[in-house]
C-alpha cells in the first residue's frame, strides 16, 4: 500500500512539473488609447484591425520569427483593468 502512495506521489509530481512548463507567456494587448475597446468579441476581423499598426512595413511591424497571424485573439488577451 505504501508503494502504490509513493507511485502516486511521483506521478502528480511528474505531471504538475511537466504542466509547469508547457506553458508559454504571450505579450498582453495595453491598456492605451490605441487599443481601446479592441476585444475579439468588438472586432469582427481581428487580425486586419492589428495588421492595421502590426502589419508589414508598419511602425510596430511583427517580427519576422512571428507564428502565423491567423487570429490575434488566440494567443494575446487584453491587460486586466485594476479596480
Amino acid at each position: 500500500m505504501k508503494s502504490w502512495a509513493v507511485y502516486i506521489i511521483v506521478a502528480l509530481v511528474v505531471v504538475g512539473v511537466l504542466y509547469a512548463l508547457s506553458g508559454k507567456k504571450f505579450p498582453q494587448i495595453p491598456l492605451d488609447a490605441a487599443h481601446q475597446g479592441l476585444t475579439a468579441a468588438t472586432v469582427t476581423d481581428t487580425n486586419a484591425a492589428c495588421m492595421g499598426c502590426h502589419g508589414p512595413g508598419k511602425p510596430n511591424a511583427l517580427k519576422p520569427n512571428h507564428p502565423p497571424k491567423f487570429s490575434c485573439f488566440k494567443c494575446h488577451k487584453p491587460k486586466k483593468r485594476l479596480a
